[in-house]
């Protein structure tokens, strides 16, 4: 049952950040790289394993838990959710400073078409 709403939240998060990027505000586009990225982290989270033991052995009720859970990709997804947080910020200030020399932020406008 978990493993299908995992996938039917994955789907939506993907299907949302895809929406977004295919808008033609700016802020919008930037907005979905960042649902599509955050989707990603948490497809390879819930790859990683969600056994729901510690990543160190622990002692269970019968001895040893089942198989922990993999830290190295809690980590990976930790420091991939840093980068894209840092990304994020930096394409929203350059948004911004496209919208004081521009105007706008309409790619149509931007590109010359709706000119």
């Amino acid at each position: 049952m978990t493993q299908i709403l995992l996938a039917t939240v994955l789907g939506t998060l993907f299907a949302l950040g895809t929406f977004l990027v295919l808008r033609r505000d700016v802020v919008r586009v930037v907005w979905g790289i960042a649902i599509i990225g955050q989707s990603a982290n948490l497809y390879l989270v819930t790859m990683g394993g969600l056994s729901g033991g510690a990543p160190i052995a622990s002692h269970g009720a019968h001895g040893f838990a089942e198989q922990p859970t993999d830290p190295l990709v809690q980590a990976l997804v930790l420091t991939a959710i840093v980068i894209g947080f840092g990304t994020t910020a930096f394409a929203l200030v350059l948004t911004y400073r496209v919208y004081e020399e521009h105007g706008t932020i309409d790619t149509y406008k931007l590109g010359g078409e709706g000119s």
